[in-house]
């Protein structure tokens, strides 16, 4: 395989060890951080194993809308994608606000990447075949499923929060892949399971991230927090790797590839008409995409 690859929050933990992963398939793998230093790190172990192009590390933050767009341009600039990897997740663990005035984890775990991916769908579809692959979450499970403000009601709790972002991505990950069914530009969904990274070995120690019926249970929880995370990087990016480069998936879009690097069923509500208009007209709302490189989502 060869082309551009793009992985957020590539620097290091899953990210880091998908961009080595499709470096070692012959992609040349532009990985994007906020950490120059680190970003440096990144480059030296991607290019270890890669087998194409050499790799490169891009400095943005991607809690700004802003940066988020300059990146995007940025890459425009620079041709054809064959592959964008949404891999820039984050959990908080009390209520932050980004630059933007959003709640931070919607704007990172959801905003973000639809805004990039938006401004990048004419450079996937003149790198076709090409694939988005952005990565989900098994918090989806915990998520309150209303959509028609940035922050639900009730209590913030980081992680319910967090899968609330996820939960939002994934359902417009699936709703772009029927859009965009037939153009050559497939679109999958990632779950990692858990692995130790810095974000699970930082936030998820805390019962502050889950609601107070689930503290009364906390050391219960945090022993499943635990074992669901202690898998190596290397493994949890597998089903990155896989939905971006596995033959087997050609032709076929809007699936969920679970941890086992297999497909899985997507997760219910996932396709809830309400949810989804709900989803995108506060997504337009928060991010306007008007004047974007791949114009407005229908």
């Amino acid at each position: 395989m060869s082309g551009r690859a793009v992985v957020t929050a590539g620097t290091g933990g899953i990210g880091l060890e998908t961009a080595k992963g499709l470096a070692a398939h012959g992609f040349s793998v532009t990985v994007v951080g906020r950490n120059a230093e680190r970003g440096a790190s990144a480059v030296k172990e991607i290019a270890a194993v890669a087998t194409g192009g050499t790799p490169r590390f891009v400095a943005a933050d991607l809690a700004s809308l802003e940066e988020v767009r300059e990146l995007a341009a940025r890459l425009a600039a620079e041709g054809p994608l064959r592959v964008l990897v949404n891999n820039v997740g984050a959990m908080f663990t009390q209520r932050q606000q980004t630059v933007d005035g959003i709640e931070a984890s919607f704007a990172v775990n959801h905003l973000s990447p639809y805004v990039l991916t938006e401004r990048l769908l004419d450079q996937l579809q003149a790198g076709r075949p090409s694939r988005i692959v952005n990565v989900t979450s098994g918090a989806v499970k915990v998520a309150k499923r209303t959509f028609d403000t940035v922050e639900p009601p009730g209590g913030y709790y980081g992680f319910h929060w967090y899968g609330r972002a996820k939960l939002a991505h994934l359902i417009c990950t699936l709703h772009l892949a029927e859009r965009l069914r037939g153009t050559g530009t497939t679109v999958f969904a990632a779950d990692p399971g858990g692995a130790a990274t810095g974000m699970t070995t930082g936030t998820m120690t805390s019962p502050g991230i889950v609601s107070p019926p689930l503290r009364l249970l906390w050391p219960l929880v945090r022993r499943t927090f635990e074992r669901s995370t202690a898998g190596p990087a290397s493994v949890a990016a597998q089903s990155s790797v896989f939905a971006a480069t596995d033959a087997s998936l050609d032709g076929q879009t809007g699936l969920v590839i679970g941890p086992e690097a297999r497909p899985v069923p997507a997760f219910r509500g996932t396709t809830d008409p309400r949810a989804i208009d709900d989803i995108l007209r506060l997504s337009r709302r928060l991010a306007p995409l008007r004047g974007d490189l791949g114009g407005q989502p229908r």
